[in-house]
């Protein structure tokens, strides 16, 4: 059940306006989780500055997708998995790495299996994670400053998943090809 409206730029609050033009300028469409935000101007620019700082990051592409990915699965949000597995796909990632992923797995590639473990490792302990959780990552050839580059990808993911799970955002068109259920993860 759909909670909140989907807002467009003529009809979201004056101070999402601004926000929504540039990600629709940035997407070439306007997804329907910032269409749900707009309602909030205050979440909607809060993610605009947080989805700013964490796409100028260090991670490439594909490291991000990852992240954004195990993410989503590990939150159980359909339509952020969607979302980041359809991304996942149009930035390279191979499928088998993306279905891992899904499958609540971990990639076979060593460096994203890292990054992967990680992210989940953060969400599911709240960050309360170990030395050892830290040194596992950086010994696939991350530094120990993208430890906290990774926290700022878990809060702009949060932030989205929880948002459409709570307002039952619809997943467009563009991702249902990629539609997901929690059922799909490995017990």
């Amino acid at each position: 059940m759909q909670r909140f409206n989907l807002q467009t730029i003529g009809s979201a609050p004056e101070k999402s306006r601004p926000a929504l033009k540039a990600l629709e300028e940035n997407f070439g469409f306007l997804p329907n989780v910032m269409a749900t935000m707009a309602n909030s101007p205050v979440l909607l620019n809060g993610f605009v500055a947080t989805f700013g700082s964490f796409h100028g990051g260090s991670f490439d592409e594909i490291e991000k997708q990852v992240l954004l990915l195990t993410n989503a699965v590990t939150i159980k949000c359909p339509w952020t998995v969607a979302a980041h597995s359809t991304f996942a796909i149009e930035d390279g990632i191979d499928e088998g790495e993306v279905q891992a992923i899904r499958k609540g797995r971990l990639p076979a590639n060593p460096k994203y299996a890292a990054l992967s473990a990680l992210t989940k490792t953060l969400i599911e302990k709240k960050g309360n994670v170990t030395d050892a959780d830290i040194d596992a990552f950086t010994a696939a050839g991350y530094s120990k400053a993208q430890v906290l580059e990774v926290v700022t990808g878990v809060g702009v993911s949060t932030m989205a998943a929880i948002t459409t799970n709570m307002a039952g955002t619809p997943i467009e068109e563009r991702f249902r090809a990629q539609a997901w259920s929690p059922l799909a993860v490995a017990a």
